[in-house]
């Protein structure tokens, strides 16, 4: 049963820099990609219109944006906000 779970559902190992956050986004960021497959899938099918699988990835797209927003991935956390930091803007 569990080789039919990997089957179905993938996961890759996470190779960038590791903290909390970084994994729960990367999680998310693979749950993202395999709905998006499934919409486009369903698409393809004739099961969904465009239209609807359009505005189904857009909300996954905007759930993703606002988890990665919450989480804090991408800013630096050393930074004061005062500019002149090339990794932060």
């Amino acid at each position: 049963m569990a080789d039919r779970f990997n089957f179905l559902y993938p996961r890759s190992r996470y190779y960038g820099k590791v903290n909390p956050e970084n994994l729960v986004f990367n999680a998310n960021l693979q749950e993202f990609a395999h709905r998006v497959s499934i919409i486009c899938n369903l698409e393809t099918a004739g099961k969904i219109s465009a239209e609807d699988a359009y505005d189904r990835v857009k909300k996954l797209w905007s759930e993703l944006r606002t988890s990665k927003q919450e989480l804090g991935v991408g800013k630096n956390p050393f930074s004061n906000g005062e500019g002149g930091d090339k990794m932060t803007e």
